[in-house]
């Protein structure tokens, strides 16, 4: 018994600030590329996506069977608080140990007024068993943030929050991780897997 998640990262916004819950438009002009990965997702499936617009409206463009995307709050991207909208820079110049902390070492520091590592990861933990109790044995589409699908491989590879920031996820690319509800346990199929 295996409830198979197919994540996926929206479009790129090619804004280079921090953009957790500012609702902004992805670029979604790639046709081709919309196509081939709409061809390769699963064409019976669940489909959710982070309320955000540059989730739903990538979710909505690579769904060639609907139904449509079942968007969700909890997907959202973490929250960055004070730090939103401000380039990478200008939060390590006025907030220097607290921004250096919240990269190096993600866990409980928080930016002012956002979420820390710690806190999104359980909001997107609790979310991801919300929806494989829901629907178990299928076949599910998620299309959500970088970060979410960071908190969905820390679930699934039982890892630190320090080295999931390891990984690589690029817009429009699929992570495919298998939840077995027999053992409870979790397999990582691929990662960053570019279509």
């Amino acid at each position: 018994m295996a409830t198979e998640f197919w994540w996926v990262r929206h479009g790129p916004t090619h804004s280079k600030a921090l953009i957790g819950h500012t609702d902004i438009a992805a670029d979604l002009s790639d046709q081709k590329s919309l196509d081939r990965l709409a061809n390769f997702l699963p064409k019976t499936s669940a489909v959710f996506s982070s309320d955000l617009i540059r989730a739903s409206e990538t979710a909505r463009a690579i769904s060639k069977n609907p139904p449509p995307a079942q968007r969700l709050k909890n997907l959202r991207e973490m929250n960055f608080g004070d730090w939103e909208g401000k380039d990478f820079a200008t939060v390590a110049k006025s907030n220097p140990e607290l921004s250096r902390q919240f990269w190096e070492n993600p866990g409980n520091a928080a930016p002012p007024n956002g979420e820390s590592w710690n806190r999104f990861s359980q909001r997107i933990h609790i979310e991801i068993d919300k929806i494989t109790t829901k629907n178990p044995d299928r076949k599910i589409i998620v299309v959500a943030h970088f970060g979410v699908i960071l908190a969905a491989l820390q679930l699934a590879g039982n890892l630190t929050s320090k080295s999931v920031f390891s990984f690589k996820v690029n817009n429009l690319s699929v992570t495919q991780l298998t939840y077995y509800s027999d053992s409870s346990n979790w397999e990582i199929q691929n990662v960053n897997q570019n279509i």
